[in-house]
């Protein structure tokens, strides 16, 4: 288990709601070791224990890392890492980076490097890296939902982010190593103003290889589709007869919306969507969708214990975790990372961990939609719906 940080988040009020979060848990799969974290303290811990068990090497990703106590503690743990002679390499997204350019001035001081992925204004700015990762020693990554920052390490009781992360070791990990290596590359070749970054960035993205094994690292980029995640997933829906997921942002394309519709219609389909987030519109845009997906029998719940960002998919056997949420950005703009595991029994714990969460939230019944799809709520959340696919400075309606 990881070792306690020094500092720990606030613990539950008295009058908090009765729902944890599972503690975490281990798998071994296709020759790969897995560990999952729904609690965020606990993720917290992983992930400052994973940087402090580093001897060699750090490529640490984020599309969002602030300045407050838990962003403070992991940037510390990285400083500590390359005072220790352990090469450091991190990299946050440019619209994700709260905590600004000179808070990483000591882990620059220290011998490690700290680099921006800025798609700059002209047609790249709508481009958000969107991943998570820390890989430590080449062995071991920690990858999922979770940014740095105090929102994704709270418990529920103090409205933090529901959210998950995996730490893994095996195979796959080199994969993320070698990713890691082409993104460094091309924020290197963004920041010596080189032109045609956009179409790099999409060679990359379409070019990829993650692997033909049972657990592959998929990734997406800015219109790129044979390759992306979405298209491997997309082949795994057509035949699937189960499906279940949590995704904190929902307006996928039609395209998406039909195959989901036609496994609820031939088998099961249960959707768990935000009921609270940090942005309205968010949940308007997905409200705006549930009517047809009721019709062909999907069972939806809303999530409204505390904010909802988990990014979780089941397709019959197969696991989806990762970065992306089931949103038109995530399939068809942001960079993103899947990672890909195809095991029975990977499958059944990740759909206990959708049990936990479904027992929990509110059931989206036929009733309830007719209650609630009113002619101004429709119009509300049609807005949201077209709002959300604008940049995310002017609708507010983006993911995180």
């Amino acid at each position: 288990m990881a070792t306690a940080p020094s500092e720990s988040l606030p613990e539950a009020s008295a009058d908090a709601p009765d729902y944890c979060d599972l503690e975490p848990f281990a798998l071994t799969a296709a020759g790969h070791d897995f560990t999952f974290y729904p609690h965020g303290q606990d993720r917290l811990k992983a992930l400052v224990a994973l940087i402090e068990s580093a001897r060699e090497s750090l490529r640490v990703f984020y599309y969002l890392f602030d300045s407050d106590t838990s962003g403070t503690m992991v940037r510390d743990a990285l400083v500590a890492a390359a005072r220790r002679g352990v090469a450091v390499d991190l990299i946050v997204d440019d619209f994700g980076n709260d905590a600004g350019a000179e808070f990483f001035d000591p882990l620059v001081e220290a011998g490690g490097t700290f680099a921006v992925f800025s798609p700059k204004w002209g047609k790249r700015y709508l481009v958000r890296n969107h991943q998570k990762m820390t890989i430590a020693d080449g062995a071991r990554v920690m990858t999922g939902g979770a940014n740095v920052s105090d929102h994704y390490f709270a418990i529920p009781a103090d409205n933090g982010w529901c959210d998950l992360s995996v730490q893994i070791e095996g195979p796959v990990v080199e994969q993320f190593t070698r990713w890691f290596g082409l993104l460094k590359a091309w924020v290197a070749n963004a920041e010596a103003g080189r032109t045609s970054q956009l179409r790099a960035l999409r060679d990359i993205v379409k070019d990829w290889q993650g692997g033909d094994g049972p657990v592959r690292l998929l990734v997406g980029g800015p219109l790129v589709r044979q390759g992306h995640w979405a298209w491997v997933l997309r082949k795994d829906l057509v035949t699937a007869t189960r499906l279940d997921t949590v995704s904190a942002y929902f307006s996928p394309p039609r395209s998406f919306r039909r195959l989901f519709a036609r496994i609820g219609r031939r088998g099961e389909a249960r959707m768990i969507m935000a009921g609270k987030s940090d942005i309205t519109a968010a949940i308007d845009m997905a409200r705006l969708l549930y009517g047809k997906l009721l019709r062909a029998r999907v069972k939806l719940f809303e999530f409204a214990i505390c904010k909802l960002h988990m990014k979780l998919l089941v397709v019959d056997d197969i696991a989806y975790v990762g970065s992306a949420n089931l949103d038109k950005r995530s399939f068809r703009i942001n960079v993103e990372l899947m990672v890909r595991i195809e095991d029975a029994a990977v499958a059944a714990e990740m759909r206990r961990l959708i049990d936990h969460m479904a027992a929990a939230s509110e059931p989206i019944t036929p009733a309830w939609y007719a209650r609630h799809s009113t002619f101004w709520n429709r119009m509300r959340w049609r807005i949201a719906y077209w709002m959300s696919l604008a940049d995310y400075r002017i609708s507010k309606a983006g993911t995180v």
